[in-house]
């Protein structure tokens, strides 16, 4: 009986040690680690995402949408960033106005803040189609439901992006405007600095 009891424990642990081997193969073949597993791609360097429409007391209609990334393999490469963008100013839902849309040039992000620039490529026809080829720069605060945002014309005579080819990557105006509640969110992917190390003479 103490000879079948003690065989009864090996199995049981040998059993158990098999389990967590197995256990553990699986796990590395989710992440990436198993021979012939799936790899997983590394997370993005850095991200700005979503769509939102500002506060305003009047009928005014304005929204944002972003779609920026910033892949692992560029991450000290903030001008490397990719995507789109996209604003639309109405002077009521469905109104007259105008938008523009372009390519992401720059992305860099700080926690929750995001600064990014872009080249416009396309506009509606009007006062929009003067700025087609130039640089216009975008800030977002990532607040959950009381995000914050910013464009590098908030001082502009014109009240509009004028279509400037001198202003720099990822510059623009902190985030001063409020997002209208309820009207979409803007997600960002906090950027990941490596810092230099050693002796810097």
């Amino acid at each position: 009986m103490r000879r079948t009891a003690l065989t009864r424990t090996r199995v049981a642990a040998l059993g158990a040690a098999l389990l967590i081997t197995a256990g553990t193969a699986g796990a590395a073949v989710a992440h990436g680690g198993g021979d012939g597993g799936t790899r997983t791609e590394a997370r993005e360097a850095a991200a700005l995402t979503g769509t939102a429409k500002l506060y305003r007391a009047t009928t005014e209609d304005v929204t944002f949408t972003f779609d920026a990334h910033l892949a692992a393999k560029n991450n000290m490469r903030p001008d490397k960033a990719t995507g789109t963008f996209r604003f639309v100013h109405l002077d009521k839902p469905g109104g007259k106005g105008g938008w523009a849309e372009g390519r992401i040039d720059c992305l860099v992000t700080g926690g929750k803040v995001a600064t990014a620039t872009g080249i416009i490529e396309r506009t509606s026809p009007g006062l929009m189609a003067g700025a087609k080829g130039g640089r216009v720069g975008f800030s977002v605060h990532d607040l959950g439901k009381h995000d914050r945002l910013g464009y590098s014309w908030a001082a502009s005579e014109t009240g509009g992006p004028d279509g400037t080819k001198n202003l720099t990557k990822c510059n623009s105006a902190a985030p001063f405007e409020q997002v209208k509640r309820g009207t979409g969110d803007f997600h960002v992917v906090p950027w990941k600095l490596e810092y230099p190390t050693g002796d810097v003479n």
